[in-house]
């Protein structure tokens, strides 16, 4: 599970990562954390990584508050879990308008944080299921065991579905930080990212998938392809 906390002051960034620890322990899960110190560094860092799993946000900081900064993402279609921690409850009505997950009042508390964080990790392997891309016209959200493939386009990808081909905003490397890691998604070119489900052969230095297409392997790949697509069907 990946998370960013967004909060100006540190020693509350570090209760909050403590206490987040404490409870991926208790239930085995795993945990990366990207800390920022206000909106702006944090809308910075978006451009280029968008996989994260929740969004803590402190209300009150600089220039963009925690409240700007949701709104800012709900108008662009981001639909990540948000939870609000603040210092002052008259704020809480406004987490309904951005279809936040829970609003927790400073000091935290364990128990509730844990409460919250239950919520997601009861739905998070759908989750990692998933993936949230936009395009030109709207936001998508794609089953990744229905992916074929990504193709690399300019700043952008080319997404190949089983039932559909778009172009999506997102550039490659922000796709491959996202899927890879599933077991069976590989990058077997520096600009394409295959599912080995789809994948039917291996031959002249291509992978050949169940429709016919052919993708390149390029060299230095080759070898772990092979031995990567033997162990999926092989189990």
């Amino acid at each position: 599970m990946r998370m960013a906390i967004v909060d100006d002051v540190l020693a509350e960034q570090e209760i909050i990562k403590k206490y987040i620890i404490e409870w991926a322990s208790i239930h085995n899960e795993m945990i990366e954390f990207r800390c920022f110190e206000n909106s702006e560094s944090f809308l910075f860092s978006w451009e280029d990584d968008k996989s994260y799993d929740l969004l803590v946000l402190d209300i009150e900081m600089g220039e963009m508050n925690g409240l700007d900064l949701a709104r800012k993402m709900r108008t662009e279609g981001v639909l990540i879990p948000i939870l609000f921690v603040t210092g002052y409850d008259e704020y809480m009505q406004y987490g309904y308008d951005v279809d936040a997950l829970h609003y927790l009042l400073k000091p935290v508390n364990k128990d509730k944080l844990f409460l919250t964080l239950n919520k997601i990790g009861t739905s998070s392997q759908e989750k990692k299921n998933c993936l949230i891309l936009s395009t030109k016209d709207e936001v998508k959200r794609i089953v990744v065991n229905d992916l074929m493939y990504v193709e690399a386009n300019g700043h952008g990808s080319t997404i190949h579905m089983k039932d559909c081909v778009f172009e999506a905003r997102e550039s490659f490397g922000t796709i491959e930080k996202s899927i890879l890691g599933d077991g069976h998604l590989l990058k077997c070119h520096r600009a394409f990212i295959v599912n080995l489900h789809y994948c039917a052969a291996i031959k002249n230095g291509s992978m050949i998938l169940d429709n016919n297409e052919m993708i390149p392997i390029s060299r230095n790949h080759v070898k772990d392809v092979q031995t990567q697509l033997i162990k999926y069907y092989r189990g």
